[in-house]
């Protein structure tokens, strides 16, 4: 008989420390979500659930965890809310807002059920009162658990000047009376649009980080994609959430074989054995169905392109064609220059190489401060052996990102042309 090895007093200690971190981690957002909606007040929320996690620190390592951490936090921080309210002589106003009865702290073990009111806190952090970037930070910091620092990180700004953008719009959403509700009627479209703007944006910063040492963002991307398929759960009759949710599970699929030997791989060189096929698969179904359901948007059309990829059994077998008629129709008459650089890079991948570097020329002025543009400019330039306009391309790109191992990437490009 085998004894299981037995731990230290300090071992065990850290263990029960990373053990109450990672609750937190995985908790905050969906006990925050709950307390705003219930409270009205997000200062009021974020305060009242830090008090319990406080309390958590130090209850847990005696007691032990309870069997639903979530439902011990938001019963601790609906009392704490409670108590902050009265000592701000404010109980007259505010304790209506209660709607959930307030219960004593619960013991170890004992269950709670929690809600999931994520969606409409997501619909509530973008209101078109609020501008895009704090409808952005707002979700990124209530919705999805990051800290103010880090989003602040992905904005290129300094923490104090995120920290006052994200309470200003906590202010607007108070004093304008803002309600917590999934809208209806005339004022859904332009809330659902927003909602998947933001999803979209929050998405990509996990693909492809702004700034930092690393390549992509993970736990962003599978953030995005726990909303995207919120929304297409929640309101499935809209062909666009599935069309979001499909493109980005075919975007994230290829995260596995983005990054080997510390460099990013591009698309040409990826292993698409690593590629996850249980996405893909939920991917293409969801492009497919929305498809045949109607008439495409913008995020539906982007996930037939993303689908082409998916398809390709190889970089070589990849219809470039195909792909160039579903940018004909995503740009449709909007000019969108980043949607136009895309389709120019695709008739570069098609070997139309002089056309591409026309189209990529001809937004020069929209894109100039875009490192991707320049990077795309330089790649269409080696193509056509115009080494010393590529190697300046490749120098601009280079002093545009704020990416890490996307700058070790184009100058490894640019130190390889001779």
């Amino acid at each position: 008989m085998t004894e299981e090895p037995r731990r230290s007093p300090l071992g065990e200690a850290l263990g029960a420390h990373r053990r109450l971190a990672e609750t937190f981690r995985e908790e905050h957002a969906r006990v925050l979500s709950v307390l705003v909606t219930q409270l009205r007040d997000f200062e009021l929320a974020e305060d009242a659930l830090g008090d319990a996690m406080a309390a958590a620190a130090e209850r847990w390592p005696v007691d032990g965890m309870p069997r639903e951490p979530a439902g011990w936090l938001l019963a601790v921080a609906r009392r704490r809310a409670i108590d902050r309210i009265r000592r701000a002589g404010t109980e007259r106003r505010r304790a209506p807002l209660l709607v959930v009865p307030v219960a004593e702290e619960p013991a170890p073990g004992e269950p709670a059920e929690i809600p999931d009111e994520r969606l409409r806190l997501l619909f509530t952090a973008c209101h078109p009162a609020l501008p895009r970037e704090a409808q952005v930070a707002m979700t990124l910091r209530v919705v999805g658990g990051l800290t103010t620092g880090e989003i602040a990180r992905a904005f290129l700004v300094s923490e104090p000047t995120m920290g006052q953008r994200i309470s200003r719009a906590k202010r607007k959403i108070r004093d304008a009376g803002i309600p917590y509700a999934v809208p209806e009627g005339d004022e859904l479209a332009p809330r659902l649009a927003a909602v998947r703007a933001v999803v979209y944006l929050i998405f990509n910063e996990g693909h492809t980080a702004s700034t930092g040492a690393r390549l992509q963002r993970v736990e962003l991307q599978d953030e995005a994609i726990r909303l995207a398929a919120l929304l297409n759960e929640r309101l499935d009759d809209d062909i666009e959430n599935a069309g979001l949710l499909a493109l980005l599970l075919l975007t994230a699929a290829r995260s596995p074989a983005r990054w080997r030997a510390g460099r990013p791989v591009p698309l040409a060189e990826q292993d698409r054995g690593r590629w996850d096929r249980d996405r893909i698969t939920r991917g293409l179904a969801l492009v497919d169905d929305a498809l045949a359901g109607g008439v495409a948007g913008p995020y539906l059309l982007q996930a037939a392109i993303a689908a082409e990829h998916a398809r390709a059994t190889s970089y070589d077998a990849t219809d470039w064609g195909r792909i160039i008629r579903w940018y004909d129709l995503l740009i449709g008459g909007s000019g969108d220059p980043v949607l136009r650089l895309n389709r120019a890079i695709a008739r570069m991948e098609g070997g139309d190489l002089r056309a591409a570097l026309a189209d990529i020329d001809a937004l020069a002025d929209q894109l100039d401060q875009f490192s991707h543009f320049h990077a795309a400019r330089a790649e269409v330039l080696t193509r056509l052996e115009h080494h010393a306009p590529a190697r300046s391309a490749l120098t601009t790109a280079i002093e545009l990102t704020g990416n890490a191992p996307l700058r070790r990437e184009l100058a490894r490009r640019r130190a390889a042309l001779r």
